[in-house]
């Protein structure tokens, strides 16, 4: 297949910016994974769901900054409380009334919340719930499932995103580091197993009695495709958990205060021991949740060693406190539209592909989902997605870019409260026109 024509001038203030930011910023980055955008672009401004960069190019965002901006840009909620606690403290190092805020409006929404902790960031999260498990369960290994990712700490990026030629028979997966300078023993305290398979859990937990502490897992796999858990597999991982002392982690960094305000846990009626959350929870300030059993959380204090200057900030809180108020009002009437708009983008999609006959696959739940080009008909587990062609799409996504539409390189578009049906109409025409230039070509 020949190349599309390209518009090489369409980006070039952010190109130039990216090559002066190379000469101070290590990579021309602050995350390595925004350089694999086709472009990585610089913004300058935002409002609801459009962002214009610094060429003045304005795109319907579907990135929501991976995901944190779960009611658009600027949103006047957000803007007027933030606006309010400008003359504030930043910062106490100590207690205020906005942590015991937050924490009870988690508690109320969130099934599995019977105690709260505050962090920064979703690795920061996982952490701590994988030290609280261990230490109540008396354990150390820890079963993780391929493509599932967890942070970016040596203890949990293990077999994220392991290549074809990695990951061995999926009856018994290779632990697989993904970074240099990883250390090589902290794959001894994990397990490994391809996820949507529950005999293969039950019969690790079975093979290896009294040494799992937990099983952790997205509920849904966003980080590698938006791939939807089977039917019965959640409650049939959970009963196995239980029945052999092992504690049930659910990382919510993604599904929580997205799939609704009670997270996956709540849409699916699974409540795990321990759930970590993050991104939306604050709508775009740095903010991460470690939720629980009673019992488990307030180890914290008693021998279960746990801390952090920033945790608890409140100006994150004050943020987070003006997004769960807004994502509850009228019964969750935001969330619920998100996920709506994001099934009906979902719908358009593969109405796109059937009438070009492309083979191209939508997958998700609606407020995350994921663009796949793949000649399968369905996705089950991380395994199937080695099959997508990753070149068509990233080149499709530099196309999208340049019909105003901005998605994560790996195909995974987020749909904010600010999203429209004018937006989804206007994304599904951007899109049919990306997909005939690509395969006209």
């Amino acid at each position: 297949m020949s190349l599309p024509t390209l518009d090489e001038n369409r980006f070039q203030n952010s190109r130039a910016l990216l090559e002066r930011a190379r000469r101070s910023l290590t990579g021309g980055v602050s995350s390595p994974f925004r350089a694999k955008f086709p472009v990585p672009l610089y913004f300058r401004e935002g409002r609801g769901s459009r962002l214009i960069d610094e060429d003045g190019n304005e795109y319907i965002d579907y990135t929501l900054a991976w995901g944190p901006a779960i009611l658009g840009h600027c949103h006047p909620r957000m803007v007027e409380a933030m606006t309010a606690r400008a003359p504030g403290p930043f910062i106490y190092g100590a207690q205020h009334r906005a942590e015991i805020d937050v924490a009870e409006k988690i508690q109320a929404a969130v099934p599995c919340a019977e105690r709260v902790a505050f962090t920064s960031s979703g690795s920061e999260a996982v952490q701590l719930a994988l030290r609280l498990a261990r230490a109540y369960t008396g354990r150390t290994l820890v079963l993780k499932f391929e493509g599932h990712y967890h942070g970016w700490l040596d203890s949990v990026l293990l077999s994220h995103h392991p290549e074809a030629g990695q990951v061995g028979p999926s009856e018994e997966p290779r632990v697989v580091p993904e970074s240099r300078g990883q250390v090589a023993n902290a794959a001894d305290n994990v397990a490994v197993l391809t996820w949507n398979d529950s005999t293969a859990v039950e019969r690790l937990l079975s093979r290896r009695p009294g040494e799992i502490a937990a099983v952790i897992m997205e509920p849904v796999l966003c980080n590698s495709g938006c791939i939807l858990p089977a039917e019965g597999y959640l409650e049939s991982v959970a009963a196995s958990a239980r029945k052999h002392g092992a504690l049930l982690v659910f990382d919510e960094i993604i599904t929580g205060f997205r799939m609704g305000l009670s997270g996956a846990q709540g849409h699916y009626g699974v409540v795990p021991d321990l759930a970590t959350f993050g991104k939306a929870v604050a709508g775009g300030l740095p903010l991460s949740v470690v939720a629980g059993r009673r019992e488990i959380m307030e180890q914290m204090g008693q021998g279960v060693s746990f801390g952090g200057t920033f945790n608890g900030n409140p100006v994150s809180l004050c943020a987070a406190a003006a997004v769960l108020e807004e994502l509850a009002r009228d019964e969750g009437a935001a969330l619920k539209r998100a996920n709506r708009l994001g099934k009906e983008l979902m719908a358009g999609i593969s109405a796109l592909a059937q009438a070009r006959g492309v083979s191209w696959l939508a997958t998700g739940f609606g407020a995350a989902l994921a663009l796949h080009f793949t000649e399968r008909t369905q996705l089950r587990e991380y395994r199937d997605t080695l099959e997508d062609d990753r070149g068509k799409l990233s080149l499709f996504a530099r196309l999208a870019l340049e019909e105003g539409i901005y998605f994560l390189p790996d195909g995974r578009f987020y749909v904010s409260a600010a999203h429209t049906e004018q937006d989804v109409d206007a994304t599904l025409a951007a899109l049919g026109r990306a997909l005939d230039r690509l395969e006209s070509a």
